[in-house]
């Protein structure tokens, strides 16, 4: 079915265009407010529809020209058809949506989004699929011809955990990393190298991480389902000897049904086994399996925020809660009594230890476990009553037996950083009896996308 003539008007929190027809509210991803497009619609409901644009009759003034050429049908950059100051615009939108519309919350003047510079090549992290069965463009099969090369090495397509992208440049990560990627792919094809097959799971090479850092250092991981120690290393030898600017060659073998690979061992090929992050001389060691946020520039303007929100005297117990590799707790520090970072991986809790003694930081402490039962009333008791708590949880936010915690403690201060404005303004809901929000910071951590960084600080009634 096909509804023409569909007024774009609004972007919804999900990123997707909003049209409005006389039957339906339309989401509609690849739309900007402004357009007029015709939809084929493939999913109905009594009030809304779901479907995809097939012609734009009418352009909006608020469209650009995309710079990546696979941008219709990669599932990274879904606004770079947009400009950049409207992205801003809808951001700050859904952050106010969140904490005041549907939130209900009593909230100051929210300031505008902080944008991000550059907007282009700035993830200092990237993972790519190896894929026996790659995604074919329209043209390729309306040919009929026999694909002379299924194998991909790039991004999963949207909704389809079988079928990757190719990619032949993506502007997300600066230099070297497509020019690792594609030597790779190429180097594996010619060595006739199996890429993995995602459902029969066979094949050799599996994924491919690379990670760079403002101190121009690389780090490239490649995952392979089985070992093979000749393939693995005439692999590993090429790269090294293509590309001698990588601090850190790393690999590891994966058997397992999914991609993830926490739980297994990273072995070090050639060089160091971490590469090096500086924030306001701070030195962070990331190793393969570290959480570091994938923007450095916009991390630090991120904790910079945090720590003048938190309005440290030096006599503070800080608790940091969802440390991670313990970033924020080892950045506050110098301005703080004392600082207690709980996390609940056990090997992020040992980076961060490891990066307090590799900047000579003494006034920090660190907890593993699962925050619900590590935050209790021994645990207070233990490190003392906080002054000011941090709280960077994931995107689903923080247990409701974290925020009585929180209550019980009664710290004067508490700032919340969050990657998701609605499980945030949710929480903060749970405590505005206790605690009145005194300024709110949205970032733009992830340009060309709908993801917004929001931090929230509130004091004590």
């Amino acid at each position: 079915m096909v509804v023409e003539n569909v007024p774009i008007v609004d972007i919804a929190d999900d990123g997707r265009a909003v049209g409005k027809s006389d039957e339906w509210v339309i989401f509609v991803p690849h739309a900007v407010p402004g357009d007029v497009v015709d939809v084929r619609i493939f999913k109905k409901r009594k009030k809304y529809a779901e479907g995809s644009v097939i012609d734009i009759k009418s352009r909006s003034d608020l469209r650009t020209e995309p710079v990546c050429p696979e941008f219709s049908l990669c599932g990274g950059c879904k606004w770079q058809d947009f400009r950049y100051e409207q992205q801003l615009f809808y951001k700050h939108k859904n952050v106010s949506d969140c904490l005041i519309r549907i939130g209900k919350l009593d909230v100051p003047e929210i300031p505008p989004v902080l944008a991000s510079s550059p907007t282009l090549y700035y993830r200092n992290k990237l993972e790519f699929t190896f894929s026996s069965k790659r995604w074919l463009t329209d043209d390729e099969i309306q040919s009929g011809e026999e694909v002379a090369n299924p194998n991909a090495l790039g991004f999963h397509i949207p909704g389809r955990f079988d079928k990757v992208l190719d990619i032949r440049h993506c502007s997300l990560q600066p230099d070297p990393s497509n020019a690792i990627r594609l030597a790779i792919k190429e180097f594996a094809l010619s060595e006739k190298m199996p890429f993995f097959d995602l459902r029969t799971h066979e094949g050799f090479l599996r994924n491919l991480i690379i990670r760079t850092s403002s101190t121009g250092e690389v780090m490239v991981i490649i995952c392979f389902y089985h070992e093979n120690v000749t393939a693995r290393e005439h692999l590993l030898n090429f790269v090294a000897e293509r590309f001698p600017e990588i601090s850190s060659l790393m690999y590891i073998i994966n058997p397992k049904a999914n991609d993830s690979f926490s739980d297994l061992d990273a072995h070090l090929y050639k060089g160091q086994s971490f590469i090096t992050e500086e924030m306001e001389g701070l030195k962070f060691k990331i190793g393969a399996k570290s959480f570091y946020q994938t923007n450095s520039k916009q991390a630090y303007q991120l904790y910079r925020i945090t720590r003048d929100f938190a309005k440290l005297t030096g006599t503070e117990t800080v608790y940091d809660l969802y440390t991670g590799t313990g970033t924020i707790a080892n950045f506050v520090a110098a301005q703080a009594k004392k600082v207690a970072g709980i996390e609940y991986v056990a090997e992020a809790i040992e980076d961060a230890m490891e990066n307090s003694a590799l900047n000579g930081i003494c006034n920090t402490r660190f907890f593993a476990g699962d925050m619900k039962d590590v935050l209790n009333a021994e645990f207070i008791e233990q490190q003392g009553r906080p002054d000011v708590v941090i709280l960077d949880p994931p995107r689903a936010g923080v247990h409701p037996k974290v925020i009585d915690a929180l209550l019980a403690a009664a710290p004067r201060r508490i700032v919340y950083v969050s990657c998701n404005p609605a499980s945030q303004a949710r929480d903060l809901s749970l405590m505005q009896e206790h605690y009145a929000i005194k300024a709110v910071q949205p970032v733009d951590m992830f340009p060309h996308t709908h993801h917004v960084e929001n931090i929230v600080m509130m004091e004590r009634r």
